[in-house]
């Protein structure tokens, strides 16, 4: 059975933010989008359990400047207890992107749960873009600057842009470990769906952009599920 399908996206938005994590309080994005931001707007569009989306190339359509802006955070999760906003209110600064366009290239991977080949989820995929259809709105980043999607067509054209980023997230494992419960998450096998605890752990990359093209290593995805204890994804 055909278990990895291709597929592809072009996405763009007035604002962007992929939030570089060694800068946790002061937000400050990457120049680029990073692999788990595209995995997320894949997602927001089309998921089930069967599948896993992992992210080949990300093309640039249109770099965007750099913009500073200057926001009132909370400084605490909002629960039960109400929360006072003069308490827990804070100013923060983000140096985010302005005005990107991106051309994501992706494969979807058939996961153990998977019955049908990945050929029939791909035409679902590519069905929900032309609809513009999706489960949640897609974000660049940060969930208040909306992506807009659509097909790739042959006007799109990636800049010749040639850029060394350094290290960049690639995505995070999450990882079962009955003795550090961290925090708590869903794990899609085949018996179902149930939840799990463990903890996240970042997967890094060397970034770079060559003739407008952000590649993604394929082994570093094999390195993911190898930390979150997947083999069965190792179709290659």
């Amino acid at each position: 059975m055909q278990r990895r399908a291709k597929i592809q996206v072009k996405v763009w938005g007035e604002y962007a933010c992929f939030t570089r994590p060694e800068f946790k309080v002061e937000r400050i994005s990457y120049p680029v989008m990073t692999p788990s931001a595209a995995r997320g707007i894949l997602e927001a569009i089309f998921w089930k359990p069967e599948i896993r989306y992992e992210i080949r190339q990300i093309g640039i359509l249109r770099l965007g400047g750099q913009q500073v802006i200057l926001r009132n955070e909370l400084t605490s999760k909002q629960n039960k207890k109400p929360i006072m906003i003069e308490n827990d209110r804070a100013q923060r600064t983000s140096l985010i992107l302005k005005n990107v366009a991106y051309w994501i290239v992706a494969d979807i991977v058939l996961t153990k749960r998977a019955v049908d080949p990945a050929a029939k989820y791909r035409d679902q995929f590519n069905r929900r873009v032309e609809r513009g259809q999706y489960h949640h709105t897609p974000y660049l980043g940060t969930r208040e600057f909306a992506a807009y999607f659509s097909s790739t067509s042959e006007e799109d054209v990636v800049q010749p842009i040639d850029m060394d980023i350094g290290t960049m997230l690639l995505d995070f494992a999450f990882i079962e470990d009955g003795s550090r419960k961290e925090m708590a998450f869903l794990r899609h096998d085949e018996t179902g769906t149930r939840t799990a605890a463990g903890f996240a752990k970042p997967v890094f990359f060397e970034a770079k952009v060559e003739d407008g093209w952000l590649h993604i290593p394929t082994e570093k995805y094999q390195q993911l599920y190898a930390l979150e204890g997947q083999d069965a994804l190792r179709v290659d």
